[in-house]
């Protein structure tokens, strides 16, 4: 029972990690997030691409009553996670999608629980 412990421990500390690693490159520029802005042609304004270990655009501007579709392009399942736990997917399996609508303004922040560096932004205006 310890050495399963120990390994959680082990585990949290290096997800923790990674996601402090993730967000100080995202702050440095070096990796800027590819934002859409609402106004474009909506059926591709408000879908986000999920393939090889990315959310594209990382972050997405919408008008709020905006549905948004999460499309899992990759080889290997994904999740779509919120941070203040507004929606959660199941596991996505390639070509599966997920759909949540954005009633209330705010940013909506997210990730892949199966891979938590994956990270994503939706802001509701």
């Amino acid at each position: 029972m310890q050495d399963w412990k120990l390994k959680q421990r082990r585990t949290i500390r290096i997800i923790g990690t990674a996601a402090a690693v993730l967000s100080l490159i995202l702050a440095s520029g070096r990796l800027g997030p590819r934002t859409v802005a609402a106004g474009q042609d909506p059926s591709s304004t408000n879908v986000v691409a999920i393939d090889n270990f990315t959310f594209t655009p990382t972050e997405l501007a919408i008008p709020a009553g905006t549905q948004v579709t999460w499309i899992n392009k990759d080889d290997v399942p994904h999740t779509v996670v919120s941070v203040d736990h507004k929606f959660k997917s199941r596991a996505l399996d390639t070509d599966e999608k997920f759909s949540f609508v954005f009633q209330t303004p705010g940013k909506y922040q997210y990730f892949c629980s199966v891979h938590p560096m994956m990270i994503g932004m939706i802001i509701v205006k």
